[in-house]
């Protein structure tokens, strides 16, 4: 789902809200999978008290269920209904977490996620090599207005006893793309092998098997570069793969709510494992 027109500027109706920096880095010990890191991310650089007025915030926490995978979750309203995810049978607690003295890091086997203080930056180091990172107008929550000018997903019809519903509000996430880098996956596709440049709609729907519609369709991406990353969310995620931004992966769900997890290879062999002990064979 494409939110932007062009590279600057929004599409009619549409608002979107960054995180714009790590305005406070917390370690927790009570975390979902444990020890963990929590992400005060306002939507505006904090520089006096009026800007904490009338401005939406994201809270990222940063936890590992199992070695090498990271989890990420990013909310914008807590307390609003949960969408469940996945089952995640493999899920337990792999991660230590710490606070240094230019923002915090969580390390889980080879696997380092590192969020710097100041402005918004979320990199992801696979035994000193960097994978992959969240940084400007990477992270946000997105409203848009009932004729916003964007494309739902797919439509009620013969070939999807449901369509997508129509939704207002959305969380959507990015992470960087490297030079060469390739992405693979998101289950059963009839196009290109390589889904660089391709917008993908993750929602069920018998629409044959020469069209952009498939029948099992699964949130998780493979990447060349060593790693791989599975959004939990069960409902529709669009995935646009460098067709939005052509230097990053965006996923984003309805809601006021998005979790992916990071996982780590190098080998694609490695990367497929680490990912069916988490969600079961």
């Amino acid at each position: 789902m494409k939110f932007t027109d062009g590279f600057w500027q929004m599409r009619p109706g549409v608002a979107a809200l960054y995180a714009q920096e790590a305005y406070e880095i917390d370690r927790r010990e009570d975390g979902v999978d444990g020890e963990a890191l929590t992400v005060l991310a306002p939507t505006k650089v904090i520089e006096r008290r009026g800007d904490v007025l009338n401005r939406p915030t994201l809270t990222v926490s940063l936890s590992s269920p199992l070695e090498g995978v990271v989890r990420v979750r990013v909310e914008h309203h807590r307390g609003t209904p949960a969408t469940p995810g996945f089952p995640l049978p493999g899920a337990g607690r792999a991660g230590a977490a710490r606070l240094t003295e230019d923002g915090g890091e969580l390390v889980t086997g080879d696997l380092r996620a590192r969020v710097g203080r100041g402005a918004w930056d979320l990199s992801f180091e696979l035994a000193g090599r960097r994978l992959t990172g969240s940084g400007h107008r990477s992270l946000a929550w997105v409203h848009t207005a009932a004729d916003a000018s964007i494309d739902p997903g797919p439509v009620d019809g013969a070939a999807a006893e449901t369509g997508v519903p129509r939704r207002r509000h959305f969380m959507h996430a990015q992470l960087d793309l490297g030079v060469g880098e390739l992405v693979y996956g998101l289950g059963e596709r009839f196009g290109p092998l390589v889904k660089n440049g391709q917008t993908v709609d993750i929602w069920n729907a018998d629409g044959g098997t020469s069209s952009e519609q498939a029948y099992k369709n699964v949130p998780f991406y493979l990447s060349s570069a060593g790693y791989g990353v599975f959004v939990n969310d069960p409902g529709h995620v669009s995935f646009e793969v460098g067709s939005e931004a052509v230097e990053r992966v965006q996923f984003s769900v309805s809601g006021e709510a998005i979790e992916f997890f990071v996982i780590a290879g190098p080998t694609p062999a490695q990367v497929l494992e680490r990912y069916t002990a988490l969600t079961g064979p």
